[in-house]
């Protein structure tokens, strides 16, 4: 069985018939039917045109997925203004790649009891992220640590 190009099918035709067709129009014969077939199902196609745009489609699905995941960075109710900069930078870039960013404040010991000055340094934060980012969860306690989700601001097309 012989298939054209569009797909119509033409009938049964010997292999010297068939390359000839395939060779006047400057295509190939592929075979369609799997080789233990009864019939043997051929189609004339340009095989590398067709292998050129399988591997397209399917890198170009791969393109179009963006994971998206949780990074997170840790600080400590007396972290140091060197310290606090740089991590603010890498919150940044976490941001600015299209990730959630999970901010810490962890306290030990008697640190708890100053739990305020955990507070200040996540609002700050808020405040100097604003321009690029949204709280996704506002700062809670939980145990001994204070957490606050932060994520891209939605692009409004």
């Amino acid at each position: 069985m012989l298939i054209n190009t569009d797909g119509e099918k033409l009938g049964s035709f010997g292999l010297e018939e068939a390359l000839n067709l395939a060779q006047k129009d400057n295509l190939d014969l592929v075979q369609v039917s799997p080789s233990g077939s009864e019939t043997v199902v051929c189609k004339i196609m340009d095989y590398g045109k067709h292998i050129f745009a399988k591997k397209k489609s399917s890198s170009s699905s791969k393109s179009k997925v963006k994971r998206r995941s949780v990074k997170e960075i840790k600080f400590r109710p007396s972290t140091d203004v060197g310290d606090y900069n740089i991590k603010l930078k890498k919150i940044k870039s976490f941001i600015l790649g299209g990730d959630k960013t999970k901010i810490s404040v962890r306290f030990r010991g008697r640190e708890i009891l100053n739990s305020d000055l955990g507070l200040e340094l996540l609002n700050k934060l808020k405040e100097e992220l604003i321009d690029i980012a949204q709280v996704d969860q506002e700062a809670s306690l939980e145990g001994r640590q204070l957490l606050m989700v932060l994520s891209p601001l939605k692009k409004n097309n």
